[in-house]
């Protein structure tokens, strides 16, 4: 088992008593990273003026080369970056003509990112969407490929959904999906499943970012852009004009035929050094996405084994089942009593997460059996001051 502990000394040591079992949501940094945001200040202060020149060059394209490798992707140039997913979506939604709504072909289970803007553009006409029930998860995917026979100008679909962590086939998807612009959300995916994107790289885009798996706080978001699709997206940067330019016709704005085409303007460029520096890392130390995802599984698997029930949780409440490998790196339980659960959990210095009816449990890295078991031990503990408490003793 993974023992990185060591390596993430500065997030783990500002409070030593907090167990952190929320990786989905923000996972702690590797101390790499603060020499990382050093040194985009000293680069600052180096280069003035020069400084992006620099960003723009070397920093980018060695984040290009990252994302490509993890992702199997064919060549790093078809990646954007942005501070946050949310400019990609408005630049995709910019593609598509003015005069008529646009077509839209999503679950009910996506990220707020997507869901409040498209909800938005709904109450306005500007989109009609077509939302398919995540649940029963098990038949999904062919009732979404069913519902994308009615035909769509985009298709927006997580790898990972968010409320879950169910896992679907984003190849299957690609392949059924008609002649629509296809995006998959691949925030819960990137990281912490392998993920070989080669035989649709041509296909779909693939939206990202480094907040939580990679370990790289926020600031660092990417899109892969496949060539042809998306050409002049409304809502554009001046970067837009960088890189392989196209040529104007009778006096249009002109737009890079790469990646730069989906770029915005000026950014804080310190969320790309650092998740170059744990990208970097990563590969010093011979971690790949694959054994992330064993180790995270091991955990899981104590977790549930030790659990039994403490706190009404037990692996009859999972909503992907134990059983199912089409799981992310959380679990996901279903309860009346989550918030309950989840405060409790907080009062005993243990982060989880909330949403409704559902609380979530991450795993990552920094993490080891001991930690597992800590969490038992203090819901056991608390089990017994309660019922010592109750019986006046």
């Amino acid at each position: 088992m993974l023992d990185l502990r060591h390596h993430f000394s500065r997030f783990l040591h500002a409070e030593p008593g907090r167990l952190h079992f929320a990786a989905h949501s923000h996972h702690p940094w590797p101390d790499v990273t603060r020499e990382a945001q050093l040194q985009a200040w000293d680069d600052a202060a180096r280069l003035m003026d020069d400084k992006w020149e620099h960003v723009l060059g070397a920093v980018l394209g060695e984040f290009q080369g990252h994302v490509a490798h993890h992702l199997r992707l064919p060549d790093p140039a078809t990646v954007a970056v942005a501070p946050n997913t949310h400019e990609f979506l408005k630049r995709i939604l910019s593609c598509f003509a003015p005069g008529k709504p646009i077509r839209v072909l999503t679950s009910d289970s996506e990220f707020h990112s997507f869901s409040r803007q498209i909800a938005r553009l709904e109450e306005d006409g500007l989109v009609t969407v077509t939302r398919v029930e995540a649940q029963p998860l098990e038949t999904f995917e062919e009732r979404f490929l069913a519902a994308s026979r009615q035909g769509f100008d985009l298709v927006f679909v997580s790898q990972v959904f968010f409320n879950s962590g169910y896992v679907i086939h984003i190849d299957r998807v690609a392949a059924g999906v008609g002649d629509a612009m296809l995006v998959i959300d691949g925030y819960h995916g990137f990281m912490a499943r392998p993920t070989d994107l080669s035989s649709i790289a041509a296909r779909a885009f693939y939206v990202a970012g480094g907040y939580k798996y990679a370990m790289a706080g926020e600031g660092a978001c990417f899109m892969h852009c496949p060539p042809g699709w998306g050409s002049r997206p409304r809502d554009t940067g001046w970067y837009a004009a960088f890189g392989n330019l196209a040529k104007a016709q009778g006096g249009q704005v002109a737009y890079s035929e790469d990646s730069w085409r989906f770029m915005g303007s000026t950014f804080d460029p310190s969320g790309l050094y650092r998740f170059n520096a744990v990208m970097r890392w990563l590969k010093e130390a011979g971690v790949t996405i694959s054994a992330i995802h064993d180790h995270v599984l091991s955990l899981q698997v104590r977790l549930l084994e030790s659990l039994d029930g403490r706190t009404g949780l037990s692996a009859n409440a999972l909503v992907v089942p134990f059983d199912d490998p089409r799981r992310g790196n959380f679990l996901t339980f279903e309860t009346s009593k989550a918030p309950q659960i989840y405060d409790r959990l907080k009062a005993l210095g243990i982060v989880t997460d909330v949403r409704g009816t559902r609380l979530r449990i991450g795993f990552g890295i920094y993490q080891t059996a001991a930690e597992v078991d800590e969490f038992i031990r203090r819901l056991d503990r608390n089990g017994a001051a309660a019922a010592t408490s109750a019986s006046g003793t």
